[in-house]
């Protein structure tokens, strides 16, 4: 890495005292400390899309396709020199790397987590969305492996709104804005404890659980 962990606090709370948080600043955050690749993204306003492809099929939520990745080790210095080229810009993380994710709908999410918290299972990261879905991190190959684990704990027949995200698929990192409807939040924000995502299998029970006693009456 290029800073220290310390550095990082540091930075933090300079920013907290400036009173905004800097766009290099998190991405440098997401490569120097959670060794997590960053990609420059489309924004989008009044439904238009800032890459500028009429009718664009996904405005303000998906890579910008000129624009190079911020890779996974990148320091504050190179951070700042790759997003200077895109300013602006939303912050993607790309899926199916460092991790894979777990999509259900927020009210779900937010019950699960709390259940699991209780439980005391491993966590990773938990994210949200402002169109309400709640995204569980965890180790990669998890999408590809979901509809065999399903099968075996025994959900694969019932009708689940919960989905895997697998590679070739991004996220809006908080606190960018998703495709112009305001911020990614974290529900549970990246920790030393959660750098490595747990296995899919230590949480999937709970959550289509939680997810089919959710389904609307």
């Amino acid at each position: 890495m290029g800073f220290t962990i310390g550095g990082i606090r540091d930075i933090r709370s300079g920013t907290r005292r400036r009173g905004r948080t800097s766009e290099c600043t998190t991405v440098a955050e997401f490569t120097g400390l959670w060794g997590w690749d960053v990609v420059p993204g489309a924004r989008a306003a009044a439904g238009n899309c800032s890459c500028g492809e009429a009718g664009c099929a996904s405005p303000g939520a998906h890579p910008l396709g000129f624009a190079p990745e911020v890779p996974a080790g990148a320091t504050l210095g190179e951070a700042s020199r790759a997003w200077s080229l895109t300013p602006g810009a939303a912050v993607l993380l790309p899926v199916g790397r460092c991790f894979d994710i777990i999509d259900v709908a927020e009210p779900a999410g937010r019950t699960a987590l709390i259940r699991m918290e209780r439980m005391g299972l491993p966590l990773g990261p938990v994210s949200a969305t402002p169109d309400g879905r709640a995204q569980f991190f965890v180790a990669p190959g998890a999408a590809r492996e979901l509809p065999e684990l399903l099968y075996r704990m025994g959900w694969d027949d019932a009708d689940l709104d919960l989905h895997g995200m697998g590679p070739g698929e991004h996220i809006t990192a908080p606190p960018s804005n998703h495709a112009g409807l305001g911020p990614a939040r974290w529900l549970r924000p990246p920790s030393l404890e959660t750098a490595s995502p747990p296995q899919a299998r230590l949480l999937l029970g709970t959550l289509a659980y939680i997810c089919h006693r959710h389904l609307p009456a």
